[in-house]
């Protein structure tokens, strides 16, 4: 299941799990001398990096132990994993009641070179808005909504293509033998948008109140419960269970919001609202979109470029979203994140 850039890193990583708070000399001497000591010390450099291993103490007294959030970060092979059937895989079926509180409070989502990566991208995307007319601006936020609004559905099973929703967004034209559903579904995404595009603050700070609001709109029309759900809810292709008491779901949310609005990092921000709101599942449906139609608002709040997911395999997206529903493991959805980031700004705008 786990997949390190090399077998000395998981290595390395299994001695501290049996040794914690070793030393680099101890960790080489544990080892059996297998490499050369400075080869050693680089693949640690590796992985306190990716923040699977953290130090204890400074200079030569450095020591190394397993980071708390190892669960969360550590690199999976999903090709191995989704091998086995659903009721083959070990998984955490409960929702995790210290994930939120405790094990993601204390937990860097982006390593360094990442934040760095999307830093950049950001500032390329500043430079461009920077160079185009607010006319200019809204025609490419449209483009970018049309994508958005298409993949986000065809991601909820929605058989429109590219094509047909941009004639239905801007002509209001509906594609022959296509449900009235579908038509609504993408329209509410366009309306949604629009929303958080004019009051681009509405969602700062991040509050429940808030998010139902948006929900409300993504599902307007569709027969959909608006309240926060009181019973329990399936989720197709695992076994993972979330939670089915209503008072535990909003204080889910509100801890979810809290930990939002604490960190200052806005891709991290965005990215918690991405995968935390479908992890909790506060509805009866409308979830995921309600997930990235938030995420998007903090991109668009704090002048970031939003995120259309348009190139993203739908199969890859719910395959990573399920990693995250059993393991509690963001390193797939992390990378469909970076990469549908650079899209947009290489793209749009």
């Amino acid at each position: 299941m786990i997949k390190f850039n090399s077998d000395l890193e998981k290595e390395i990583i299994d001695y501290i799990k049996k040794f914690p708070e070793s030393s680099s000399k101890e960790i080489y001497d544990g080892l059996n001398n297998i490499v050369a000591y400075a080869t050693i010390k680089r693949a640690i450099k590796i992985l306190l990096n990716t923040n699977l291993i953290a130090t204890i103490g400074n200079g030569k007294a450095t020591k190394y132990t397993i980071n708390k959030g190892f669960e969360i970060v550590y690199p999976i092979n999903l090709e191995t994993y989704f091998e086995k059937e659903i009721d083959e895989r070990e998984i955490k079926e409960a929702f995790n009641l210290e994930l939120i509180k405790t094990i993601l409070s204390d937990v860097s989502i982006f390593t360094d070179n990442e934040i760095v990566k999307l830093s950049n991208l950001q500032i390329q995307f500043s430079e461009n808005i920077s160079k185009l007319s607010i006319a200019e601006f809204n025609r490419e936020f449209e483009r970018l909504a049309i994508d958005l609004s298409w993949k986000s559905s065809q991601i909820e099973g929605n058989t429109y293509s590219l094509l047909e929703t941009e004639r239905l967004l801007k002509e209001k034209e509906t594609a022959a033998g296509k449900t009235k559903d579908e038509a609504v579904m993408l329209l509410n995404h366009k309306t949604a948008l629009d929303f958080i595009l004019k009051n681009s603050d509405y969602i700062n700070p991040l509050a429940v109140s808030r998010i139902e609001d948006i929900h409300s709109l993504l599902i307007e029309g569709l027969g959909i419960d608006r309240n926060i759900r009181n019973r329990r809810v399936g989720i197709s292709g695992t076994n993972y269970r979330p939670l089915d008491n209503e008072f535990q779901i909003k204080e889910a949310l509100h801890d979810m919001c809290n930990l939002i609005n604490s960190r200052e990092n806005i891709f991290e921000k965005s990215f918690l609202a991405l995968v935390l709101l479908s992890y909790i599942q506060p509805f009866s449906d409308g979830n995921k979109r309600t997930a990235r139609i938030i995420s998007n608002a903090i991109l668009i709040n704090n002048k970031y470029c939003p995120i259309s997911f348009r190139t993203v395999d739908s199969i890859d997206y719910k395959k990573a979203m399920l990693i995250f529903y059993e393991q509690n493991n963001i390193t797939p959805f992390k990378k469909i994140f970076i990469e549908q980031f650079e899209f947009a700004v290489k793209t749009y705008f």
